[in-house]
């Protein structure tokens, strides 16, 4: 039994990850931290943990936390790993990060897209991407691993096949996302608030949505192409979890509809987390709920030469937790539906 520290233990991914971790068979979270609650009980923070952990939240002590555990999870907010996270790996310890701070291979992107400096760019060569579906063979080695964006993840996933048979006009790739408000954390903030976004649907940081550089990071990775750019634009609907994409993009001259299906057969049939929903149905985000599948369906438009390629997935689950999760599994060499098989909770 390997022994788990969470770093940032209650937020929305850090709650995540002991829901998950507590039907885990081969982890027992020992070590979670709070910069504002230590000395609770999780329970006391979180009710819904009540007779099912007793851990009490502490102020972290790098170094005690680096003893005493075998794995870290880092579920800090965008720019609070820069200092934490190295001085963890310094002393060998595997750290899998779920902010943005080591995703980037660039560092000229993180002023860019995040507004920083990054402090230890040399860091960012030696984190692995996270996403178990394009690099588990890294995965199983690495010591600090980058966890992916919600969004990419379903971006990612939707357009893996279709590249990597070479079906798809990469110049021409167009990312249209929906996601649940829990994708903008814990802490209040205008945006999130019940009369803001109820009864409300919104596109925002059209143009601008620091995934972007992310997306195009790794899609340049998988065609080839350092010129390779993409619409992408978020939304914001009214509902707690779940992110939906739908991705167009143009079509290779004589693609059939059975080239794309027989590419994500190929890509994904072995896959425990990614799931081809059959025609005529597509994914829907109900269906994903709480679990860490990812669902991908497809349309071929053959008036406009184009296919659409529609994914689901939970923003918290396979969008951050379920993720890590299973890029833990990988680390230890367990089977990675460990610990992650819960049936979607419905309606």
């Amino acid at each position: 039994m390997i022994k788990v520290g969470i770093i940032g233990a209650t937020g929305y991914t850090g709650i995540e990850l002991l829901r998950l971790l507590y039907s885990h068979t081969g982890a027992e979270v020992t070590h979670i931290t709070s910069t504002s609650q230590q000395g609770l009980e999780i329970s006391r923070v979180h009710p819904q943990f009540k007779k099912i952990y007793d851990l009490r939240l502490e102020e972290l002590d790098i170094e005690r936390m680096a003893e005493e555990t075998d794995v870290i999870f880092s579920a800090l907010p965008h720019g609070l790993a820069l200092e934490i996270v190295p001085q963890l790996t310094r002393m060998g310890k595997k750290v899998i990060d779920l902010s943005s701070d080591f995703r980037l291979k660039n560092p000229k992107d993180y002023p860019l897209w995040y507004e920083f400096e990054h402090p230890c760019p040399e860091y960012l060569e030696k984190s692995v991407y996270g996403l178990p579906e394009l690099y588990r063979d890294k995965i199983k080695d690495a010591l600090l691993i980058a966890n992916p964006g919600c969004y990419p993840t379903s971006i990612l996933l939707g357009l893996k096949p279709l590249i990597q048979e070479n079906l798809i006009d990469t110049n021409s790739i167009i990312c249209d996302s929906k996601s649940g408000v829990s994708g903008g954390g814990r802490g209040a903030k205008l945006p999130f608030h019940f009369p803001e976004c109820t009864e409300n649907f919104k596109a925002y940081r059209v143009g601008n949505h620091q995934h972007t550089p992310e997306i195009e990071q790794e899609l340049k990775g998988l065609t080839g192409d350092q010129g390779l750019v993409i619409n992408f634009t978020p939304h914001l609907v009214p509902m707690v979890r779940g992110i939906l994409s739908t991705i167009y993009t143009g079509l290779k001259k004589g693609v059939e509809k059975e080239d794309i299906q027989n590419a994500y057969e190929k890509a994904f049939d072995k896959e425990a987390f990614i799931r081809l929903v059959e025609e005529p149905g597509l994914p829907e985000t109900k269906f994903v709920y709480g679990t860490n599948f990812c669902d991908i369906g497809f349309k071929v438009d053959e008036r406009t030469g184009r296919v659409i390629v529609v994914t689901a997935i939970d923003n918290l689950v396979k969008g951050a937790a379920g993720q890590a999760v299973q890029n833990m599994n990988i680390l230890f060499g367990w089977p990675e539906e460990t610990g992650l098989l819960q049936p979607v909770v419905y309606p």
